[in-house]
């Protein structure tokens, strides 16, 4: 078990001023596996204080060796990534080789291109008579999620930390102790006091302080729809800038000329990643009319083969994060079959052999409508939606017909026609045949599924202000 009773602040471990604990559980077996304090209002101001007292120092220190200390980061992530990732396989239910790869492998590559980018970026450019500098926003607010824990935190803290901003974490409650893990690691390295810090606690306690703060100013936050409504409407009472990366229920459009067994096993096999608990993951698959029995029976075939199970084991599908979310997704594959959506794998009786653990079958519904629920909201979990359209410009409705714009996926033999279908879907991220995932591409979406972009040079970008010098031209000889 892993215990951590302090909080990381001013460059020290400190006693909470509230003095509560949060249980840390195991998504497999449901049993305590970890303990964090609970954080409060005046914990989250003094961790406030501590980035504003330090960023002065932090944002005038050269980019190079913000990016050696970045770099020193990734070295201690990397030598102690093992233990990250089994305690995230705990916390998550991701299965352990997954975590290895996905869950601690991207942000060892994060901290390591951030490092990379703080040496090489333009910080400075003259465009006529003016000079151009790119400086650090201020002190940021990183409010990250439970689903990808360590990534979504690199992500922010390491593009924050290049830009010379200085940062206050709250990491999700529920899978908080690996944020604790990289503070230790951030202590080691020797970090300056102040340039981070984290507090652990709940979102309208904790968070609630970061958003609204005067003394933040900027805030980065990844979590669901309306909790990022929430951020947003607290952060506009002192103008500060706001960052969202929430929701989607992103389409694979699969048109009429592709290969169908290629592309459908790679859209159940992404719908299922992390056990669905991905806000990319292709949930509705948009199949042609004329193809819809066999794109469902594929579809049918590639889920029975994701054995649910121990996630430290052989298994292709943990469990999901909480009991609340299990109980959660089990009512809307309920309501798909109440809708009139066609059962053609799982559904939302507990899984053979599985009596502990907050695990849900691989979910297949076929028929699918675009009015219905299951079509229509995030369930974030293992339930994938067949739909099927008439043509070309049908399957682009439907596919752009909901409130989220984060991702999609074409599949085409012809790639020059994928592309065209691309560029009509309102979306921040379109894989072409399973093109793989860029981390120095920007990541984001539009509509509710968010603002800004993170990842690569567009993450760094973010936590970046705009300042013009405007210089006397030189007198004429």
């Amino acid at each position: 078990m892993k215990i951590f009773d302090k909080l990381y602040i001013n460059g020290a471990w400190v006693a909470g001023a509230g003095g509560g604990t949060i249980d840390v559980i195991n998504a497999a077996t449901e049993e305590v596996m970890g303990r964090i304090p609970e954080g409060v209002e005046a914990d989250a101001e003094a961790a406030i204080a501590a980035a504003k007292a330090a960023f002065g120092a932090w944002s005038a220190t050269p980019a190079a060796k913000r990016g050696e200390a970045l770099a020193a980061i990734a070295a201690a992530l990397k030598a102690r990534g093992d233990e990250f990732a089994r305690t995230i396989t705990g916390e998550v239910g991701v299965p352990f080789k997954l975590a290895q790869r996905v869950m601690v492998g991207n942000p060892l590559n994060t901290f390591g291109m951030y490092a990379k980018l703080a040496a090489e970026f333009e910080f400075e450019k003259t465009v006529g008579n003016s000079l151009i500098v790119r400086e650090p926003v201020g002190v940021v607010a990183a409010i990250t999620p439970w689903n990808f824990p360590l990534h979504q935190i690199a992500l922010k803290v390491a593009a924050a930390l290049a830009a010379g901003c200085t940062v206050v974490l709250k990491p999700s409650e529920v899978a908080p102790l690996n944020a604790f893990m990289l503070a230790e690691i951030m202590h080691e390295v020797g970090l300056p006091k102040g340039v981070f810090n984290l507090v652990s606690g709940y979102g309208p306690v904790v968070g609630e302080v970061l958003a609204r703060s005067p003394d933040v100013d900027m805030v980065s936050f990844t979590g669901s729809t309306r909790a990022g409504k929430r951020v947003s409407e607290l952060a506009a009472q002192t103008v500060k800038r706001v960052a969202l990366e929430l929701g989607g229920k992103s389409a694979a459009i699969i048109l009429d000329d592709a290969d169908l067994a290629t592309a459908v096993k790679a859209t159940v096999s992404y719908c299922y990643l992390n056990s669905g608990q991905t806000c990319a993951a292709t949930t509705r698959m948009l199949v042609p009319e004329s193809r819809y029995v066999e794109a469902a029976q594929i579809a049918t075939e590639v889920a029975g083969g994701f054995t649910v199970g121990d996630p430290m084991g052989d298994a292709r599908l943990g469990p999901l994060i909480s009991g609340v979310q299990r109980d959660r997704v089990r009512a809307y594959i309920r309501k798909g079959i109440e809708e009139g959506a066609t059962l053609l794998a799982g559904g939302a009786e507990a899984p053979d052999g599985q009596p502990r653990g907050y695990f849900v079958k691989p979910t297949v519904f076929g028929n699918v409508k675009p009015e219905m629920t299951i079509a229509r909201e995030e369930i974030f979990g293992p339930v994938l939606s067949i739909l099927t359209y008439k043509d070309e410009a049908d399957a682009v409705r439907i596919a752009n017909d909901s409130v989220y714009g984060l991702a999609g996926t074409i599949w085409s033999k012809d790639e020059a026609r994928a592309m065209r279908v691309a560029r009509q879907v309102r979306a921040g991220q379109i894989d072409i045949n399973g093109g793989p995932f860029n981390p120095m591409a920007p990541f984001g979406g539009f509509k509710q599924s968010g603002n800004g972009r993170e990842s690569g040079v567009y993450g760094l970008e973010e936590f970046l202000e705009y300042k013009s010098l405007q210089l006397r031209p030189p007198k004429a000889a």
